[in-house]
């Protein structure tokens, strides 16, 4: 903070707090000596009681309100566990995750030895680390909801990949003191940043935990200008598809919560902040979602997916999915 300033408005005195970084001001009235900041005749203020009236009335309320959202974030996915289950059975689920999973494998090795760890973070019900843990990876699967783990191990049993699979419970913010540096040749950020405040302090835990320069980070986020098209087409919204053109929040349908809207430059950004090169970005779901009903999802599949993975790869039609992932080593 640059610093508090005294002002005055006929009557009433003011205390100023100027930020400069941020470039704003702030202001409110203190009437005669109500809170022992402003003393009447004196050209000062008491630091003490300033700072004090700050804390009360700025900081602390923020706190609450940072911590109600993030209680709420938390609260959905502890009791919407067997709703993202069903979700990942349907067509939009199955495909988002084949895509996903198939763009990742591009940058796997054929055969994994023995030594070969992956951190999923935010891992939900498994389904992905599942499919790495069948490949001989050993999967520690990470994720604030024990419900979501409860089915992760269900599905790790069904399996029979329970040899390969570590459970941990905890919060994302809190993943680099949560694992040690250096730990895991692979780590998984899937849909999970959009739900979060500061995705860069989950990022950093990420590149803190990959183990060397050819270790990877997979990210998969919501795109904005997929959401765009998709307000305009399925829902009919002109002016949320416009609102959505600049929007930093969009509105989700399965938890029925607030999410996070990228674009590729924004999420790119944020990982060279980090200190991670993007390899590889790809677009997820980029007209699946708006085909007509005459073609059949079920019989379809394999088409509807071979074409969207060429889709995906190319840039121009990137640009528009519904999701983006990008693949980034350390330097």
């Amino acid at each position: 903070m640059a610093g508090l300033v005294n002002g005055n408005d006929s009557a009433n005195s003011y205390l100023v707090l100027k930020s400069s970084p941020a470039r704003w001001w702030m202001r409110w009235p203190i009437w005669g000596s109500k809170h022992g900041l402003w003393k009447p005749g004196r050209a000062h203020f008491q630091t003490s009681n300033a700072a004090w009236f700050f804390r009360k009335t700025f900081e602390r309320p923020l706190e609450r309100c940072m911590k109600m959202n993030a209680d709420a974030d938390s609260e959905r996915f502890q009791s919407g566990a067997d709703k993202y289950a069903a979700y990942l059975g349907t067509f939009e689920g199955r495909l988002r995750s084949d895509l996903v999973f198939k763009n990742l494998q591009d940058f796997l090795p054929l055969q994994a030895d023995d030594s070969c760890c992956a951190l999923d973070v935010g891992c939900g019900t498994g389904a992905t680390a599942v499919r790495l843990a069948q490949l001989g990876i050993h999967v520690t699967l990470f994720d604030s909801s024990a419900e979501m783990l409860d089915i992760a191990q269900f599905a790790a049993r069904e399996a029979a990949v329970t040899d390969k699979i570590t459970l941990k419970q905890g919060d994302a913010h809190q993943l680099a003191i949560s694992f040690h540096a250096g730990s895991f040749d692979l780590v998984l950020c899937h849909n999970v940043l959009e739900y979060l405040d500061d995705p860069i302090v989950v990022l950093s835990g990420a590149a803190r935990a990959l183990r060397n320069s050819s270790a990877v980070l997979s990210v998969v986020v919501r795109n904005r200008a997929g959401e765009v098209v998709k307000t305009a087409i399925q829902a009919g919204d002109l002016a949320c598809a416009e609102n959505n053109l600049t929007a930093e929040w969009g509105q989700e349908s399965l938890y029925g919560g607030r999410v996070r809207l990228f674009t590729p430059d924004s999420l790119r950004a944020m990982l060279t902040e980090v200190s991670l090169r993007v390899i590889a970005e790809r677009g997820v779901r980029v007209l699946a979602d708006y085909l007509p009903s005459r073609i059949s999802r079920n019989a379809e599949y394999e088409r509807i997916f071979e074409l969207e993975r060429k889709l995906g790869s190319q840039p121009e039609y990137a640009a528009v999915a519904r999701y983006t992932q990008c693949l980034a080593r350390l330097p």
